[in-house]
Parts: structure tokens; sequence; C-alpha cells
């Protein structure tokens, strides 16, 4: 591998390191004000979008440069064919916090339940799911890839869960109308993040062990 290919691809891990830090800086941020009722942070989540969305842009430049120009193969072809889908993943969990901030601000203007039900439960899970995500691309640690695939399943089980309590609670107390619709938003943009968290686990170990694990193909082998 020649010198500058190998810096540029050092390069591109960095600018994809740093968004991965801002997107979970945005998520840990839309479910603070989540929870605490900061309108601050939820402002600032959306505002936020416009740099995601700047990263986005450099790093699909830096990959198509790539390509084109450097003719990649074997372990530095799947490295930046992740790193094309990984970089698209993180726009989108981008996308999901802002839904999560939008429906923070939808919140506080009307009257709340007495309980979140499921959803600081899920909130725990979910941040621990990014983080392991983007550790195991930043370390190139299939293992804990790994992790995040088998705890996918428990933030679906939550999100079932959720879906029954609100509309147990709208039986009840028409009331709840708005706050019920809003939390299952929120519910529903949570399982997205933790589904797109499994997807960049699985673009890891694609990258680290040349191995497809996406809607468990290994088990079909």
């Amino acid at each position: 591998m020649n010198r500058h290919f190998e810096l540029e691809l050092e390069s591109l891990k960095t600018i994809l390191i740093k968004m991965g830090s801002v997107v979970e800086e945005n998520v840990n941020n839309a479910l603070q004000a989540l929870l605490e009722h900061e309108t601050g942070l939820a402002h600032k989540v959306i505002e936020n979008e416009t740099r995601i969305n700047s990263l986005e842009i450099e790093i699909d430049n830096a990959i198509i440069d790539l390509l084109a120009l450097q003719q990649p193969v074997a372990s530095d072809l799947r490295f930046i064919i992740a790193a094309q889908k990984i970089n698209n993943d993180l726009e989108r969990i981008g996308d999901h916090a802002v839904n999560i901030a939008e429906s923070d601000l939808n919140l506080l203007k009307i009257k709340p339940l007495d309980s979140m039900l499921e959803i600081p439960k899920m909130v725990v899970t979910i941040k621990l799911m990014l983080h392991q995500a983007l550790d195991s691309f930043i370390l190139v640690d299939p293992k804990m890839a790994q992790t995040v695939l088998e705890t996918d399943d428990q933030i679906d089980n939550l999100n079932r869960s959720m879906a029954t309590e609100v509309i147990e609670l709208l039986k009840s107390d028409k009331k709840t109308i708005e706050c019920g619709l809003e939390l299952i938003r929120i519910s529903r943009n949570l399982e997205r993040i933790a589904d797109i968290a499994t997807n960049i686990a699985e673009e890891v170990i694609f990258y680290a062990q040349a191995r497809v694990v996406k809607h468990h193909a290994e088990e079909k082998r």
C-alpha cells in the first residue's frame, strides 16, 4: 500500500469517528432532554443536524475519491464499503435523534403522563448499544460488535411493551391521547436507533472478518 493511500484511509476513519462522536452526543442530548425536560438541549439537537449532514457529505466525497482514484482491494475495500454504510447509518441515527428532540418539545406543551413506561429502560440499553457499536468500529472489535447484535431483541421487546401499555392507558383515560402518541413515536425512534446501531455492528464484523451476518446470514451457510 502506498503511503498516500494509507494516509487517506486513516483520514477517512478519523472523520467517521468524529461523525460518530457528534451523532452519539446528539442522541445523548435528545435522551437527556426527554428524561429531564430540558428544552435547551432539545433545541441544540435540532440545530446540530446541519453539522451532521455536512460531515456525511464530507465522508461521501472522501469515499468517492478513494474508490475512483485508488482502486482498493481486499480488506481496504471492505473497510471503505463498511465506512460508506456506517456513514449513512450515522446520518439516519442523527435524524432519529432530531425526531426525539421534536417529540420532547411537543411533550412539554401537553399534560404528561405520571410515568414514561418502558422508555427509561430503552434509553439505558440504546445508549450502551450505540456506544459499543461505535467503539467496535474504532477498535475493530468483532466480539464487541456481536454483543450489540445480541442486545437488539431487548429493545424490540420493550418497544412492543410500550405500544401495549400506551393502548391500555388510552382506553382508561382519553385525555392522555396526545402524550401517549408522542411516547409511541419516541419508542419507535429509539427502536430504529437500536436497529441502526445493529447495522453498524454488522458492518464492523464484515470489515474485520469478511463475514456477512445481516439477517442472520451466517445461520444459512
